[in-house]
């Protein structure tokens, strides 16, 4: 099996075709089968969410371990209110970045429609109004909640194009949705609502920042060994090369990952590709898995030791750029 390819790139947003395209992928998700589909932050797999034998095949297509939950994607609030009960605090924050890169774990309902295998064994679901159009599309013409954890090959780079999804997980799919490059470029940032209470399980997307400035107080740290939530496992993103952070330069026969070129111009790694040349952040988040998956690439075809990875502040979005790349340089799980 090779994934068809449903091409967007050129097709206008609302017209006869835009429409038509829309429904031929809504109805592979209706009869259970996988989709990738970008989004804002990454291109995700969509399953339906109430489908067993669909959430089982993401599971199985991406090798994904089964006690890792996924984020259950809705197209407006009155669907996320028939999935999971939101406190004030949580229509709060909804009410300030939905639609958007922000996923809220709250209590799920008990007449929620979502498979079991989604929520890996929790009274509580991950939910996110994502803000691309193609996405909210789909879900509305299907009716109901989609699953989508990134499309690639559980522990690996997530893809943020759909050559990069197509080269880890067409043989394993039904179909690709193409609609160019993400625009954030890192996964949604994942809190934990508890009444009045914010944790953060993930960074991404948006801001420890501005989530405070809208609360009013600092986020609870999370319960490092329990899993929440998706991205929560120490070893995750993680190109094929070992990967060294926090370097001032590259090592004989190593790639070199730079930021506001920091790197000496007398150096001359094996291979070189700066996130942001400027030093900003959001466009550097935007480029690292793509550029992580670049340099990866070379590193296998011309048989070198590794990337070696500049330091990047951790304000902002840099938390989340950091977050994934510690993940990324982990002890590998297998």
């Amino acid at each position: 099996m090779c994934a068809q390819l449903i091409d967007f790139t050129s097709t206008p947003k609302g017209g006869a075709e835009f429409q038509a395209r829309i429904s031929r992928a809504r109805d592979i998700l209706d009869h259970g089968g996988l989709v990738a589909t970008p989004t804002e932050t990454v291109y995700g797999l969509c399953a339906d969410a109430k489908n067993d034998e669909a959430v089982a095949k993401i599971y199985t297509a991406k090798g994904r371990p089964s006690f890792n939950p996924l984020i259950a994607h809705v197209s407006d609030m009155e669907m996320a209110h028939s999935l999971v009960d939101l406190s004030p605090m949580a229509h709060k924050l909804a009410a300030a970045f939905w639609p958007g890169p922000l996923t809220i774990v709250a209590p799920g309902r008990d007449t929620a429609q979502i498979s079991p295998l989604a929520r890996a064994g929790l009274s509580t679901l991950a939910v996110r109004l994502p803000a691309h159009p193609i996405m909210r599309a789909l879900i509305s013409s299907l009716g109901r909640a989609l699953v989508a954890p990134s499309a690639n090959r559980s522990g690996s780079l997530s893809p943020t194009t759909a050559e990069a999804v197509m080269e880890g997980l067409g043989a394993h799919i039904d179909a690709i949705i193409d609609a160019g490059p993400c625009e954030v470029g890192v996964e949604s940032t994942i809190i934990k609502v508890a009444a009045d209470q914010v944790t953060l399980l993930r960074p991404g997307g948006v801001s420890r920042e501005q989530i405070e400035t809208l609360t009013g107080s600092a986020l609870s740290a999370r319960e490092q060994a329990k899993i929440e939530a998706p991205g929560m496992l120490a070893s995750h993103y993680a190109p094929r090369a070992p990967l060294r952070l926090n370097r001032d330069h590259a090592a004989p026969g190593e790639a070199f990952l730079d930021f506001a070129g920091s790197i000496a111009d007398t150096d001359q790694p094996a291979a070189y590709l700066d996130l942001s040349p400027s030093g900003n952040l959001a466009e550097a988040a935007t480029n690292l898995f793509s550029y992580l998956r670049q340099l990866d690439i070379l590193c296998q075809r011309d048989n070198l030791r590794g990337i070696a990875a500049a330091p990047i502040p951790g304000d902002a979005i840099g938390e989340a750029i950091n977050d994934r790349l510690a993940r990324a340089a982990a002890p590998r799980n297998d």
